[in-house]
């Protein structure tokens, strides 16, 4: 529920709201704006029923969130969020390009690929340093070694870093040396994580499961702005289906959809929505023009070398030449890049 108060409506009005909102067992939500406040409640709105709200003096509107996502909604909250990776801005005109290696594997790999991300336009360094593999027996990732390598790379080359967090224990360790936290596709709903990174207090890169509904990604983004983290960013990366031609299902309604659902910025990943090589630069494209506020791609100095899904990897020359082409998708829509 949202009470919108009147203008000149005093901090001790809405403390009085507040008070009965938490007496009735619901969370309280104190939002003052420049010409108004605006008072929420979290939980179910059932128990306020008999408060008549709308009878308070200092009261103007009072308007339920219908759905099962509160702070997330579109109804919470108008206009859209944005988001700032250490001095990057996103959800706003701009655009933003991340990349990087899907894995961080050494430091001369990590550094060569930095350079050539902020040379291209890139504004975000991704790496992994913990990856959650299909196989037991398949490269992990070099765990603090390659978050240090990682968090040089970016320092060296004016990019802050994204990489992803896999266990709740290691948030902390993560957030000394990543500037936002990203949780995969498979920890879409692994609550304890979520609650770990809504209480860490870094910008999050929230990746949509692979057989996840939208409504369950906007749950699960519900989860970290709950903890009192609103540094989140959603994250179109695939989902599975039946074709089989290519990795995942790259689901481009999901972005126009998210768009009208949510304030969140909203990001694709064509590089695991495809696992194609050859297909992500279009989907790239077509991520730009359908909306979206940015992408996270892959790029490895030799893919073919990679230790970790080769297939989808860019050079570092295929990744400045697909900035140049994305640029003039931008400006069409009215973007910048």
């Amino acid at each position: 529920m949202i009470i919108v108060l009147k203008p000149g409506a005093t901090k001790e009005a809405a403390d009085e709201i507040l008070a009965q909102i938490e007496q009735r067992g619901l969370k309280p939500l104190y939002m003052p704006g420049v010409e108004r406040i605006v008072l929420g409640a979290l939980g179910d709105e059932r128990k306020l029923s008999d408060l008549n709200f709308n009878a308070y003096p200092m009261v103007d509107e009072v308007k339920p969130i219908l759905t099962s996502y509160k702070l997330v909604s579109r109804d919470f909250q108008s206009h859209d969020s944005l988001v700032k990776v250490g001095n990057v801005e996103i959800g706003g005109s701009t655009f933003i390009a991340m990349a990087g290696p899907c894995s961080v594997e050494t430091e001369q790999q990590i550094e060569l690929v930095a350079e050539a991300v902020a040379k291209a336009g890139g504004k975000i360094l991704r790496g992994g340093a913990f990856k959650p593999r299909t196989s037991p027996y398949a490269f992990q990732g070099l765990g603090l070694k390659g978050l240090e390598l990682l968090a040089k790379a970016g320092k060296n080359n004016g990019l802050p870093v994204i990489t992803e967090v896999i266990d709740s224990h290691d948030v902390g360790l993560v957030a000394e040396y990543a500037d936002a936290l990203q949780i995969g596709a498979r920890n879409m709903q692994n609550y304890q994580l979520l609650k770990a990174v809504g209480q860490a207090q870094r910008p999050v890169l929230l990746k949509r499961g692979p057989s996840a509904t939208l409504e369950e990604l906007l749950l699960a983004a519900e989860y970290i702005l709950s903890e009192g983290n609103q540094q989140v960013m959603l994250c179109e990366r695939g989902i599975r289906t039946y074709e089989n031609a290519y990795r995942n299902t790259l689901d481009l309604n999901a972005v126009a959809y998210l768009k009208l659902k949510t304030h969140l910025p909203v990001i694709v990943d064509p590089s695991h929505g495809t696992g194609v090589h050859d297909l992500v630069a279009p989907l790239t494209l077509a991520a730009a023009a359908v909306g979206a506020d940015g992408v996270i791609v892959e790029v490895h100095p030799e893919p073919k070398n990679a230790l970790s899904d080769a297939q989808q990897q860019l050079r570092p020359e295929e990744f400045a030449r697909l900035t140049q082409k994305l640029q003039q998708v931008l400006t069409a829509v009215g973007r910048e890049f």
